[in-house]
């Protein structure tokens, strides 16, 4: 009876110790596939994260581009050009030739 018990002993170690691997084994795969997803999550943030830091280059230039634009405008020479393109005016002593 010995031999029985100690037979059916190991039977159990042997299958405890599957058990127990093959559930250390599914946790490792699916912590490789999860590491892979958050790398590819990763790639596709940095690439969104650049796309978006070109944007904010872009419109501080349009930004700066409006800043100056602003400055002109409140120019003398600004004011003279929108006066002789859009209104038509001209100086004291200037000859306006008009082609047909």
């Amino acid at each position: 009876m010995s031999r029985r018990v100690a037979f059916r002993g190991k039977r159990q170690n042997r299958l405890g110790m599957f058990l127990v691997s093959a559930v250390v084994i599914m946790l490792l795969v699916v912590v490789t596939v999860n590491s892979f997803l958050l790398r590819q999550k990763q790639d596709t943030y940095a690439a969104r994260e650049a796309e978006l830091d070109a944007l904010i280059a872009a419109e501080e230039e349009r930004a700066s581009e409006l800043e100056e634009f602003k400055k002109y405008t409140q120019t003398q020479a600004y004011i003279e050009e929108v006066a002789k393109e859009k209104l038509g005016l001209v100086r004291e002593g200037e000859i306006v030739f008009k082609m047909n």
